[in-house]
């Protein structure tokens, strides 16, 4: 996995209006069916990631593991971050691309 080419990813897709972070707002395009891959932080809480692991299986969106919250909020250029959906479909397939070539 290239992290740079992740975390710019993230960044284009921040810019292009396609990803929701933070948990609550998380949930909502989750409710809302909007969210094409989760990406939760490695250091995401506990609580967090059960609650939003359970609801992307339930709907069938696939969720990553990458980084921690503070590289996830840089990436985005906010704050830190523990979860960030990704709404258009070609950004979630890079993105998993990405994470995947490491593996």
């Amino acid at each position: 996995m290239s992290t740079e080419k992740v975390m710019g990813l993230l960044g284009f897709a921040r810019r292009s209006q396609k990803t929701a972070s933070g948990d609550a707002t998380v949930e909502a395009f989750l409710k809302k069916g909007k969210v094409h891959l989760l990406i939760l932080a490695d250091d995401a809480s506990p609580g967090i990631s059960k609650k939003l692991q359970f609801w992307c299986e339930d709907l069938g969106v696939p969720v990553q593991r990458f980084g921690s919250k503070t590289a996830l909020g840089l990436a985005l250029g906010q704050s830190a971050r523990s979860a960030v959906a990704i709404l258009d479909e070609g950004f979630a397939q890079a993105i998993r691309k990405a994470l995947s070539d490491d593996s």
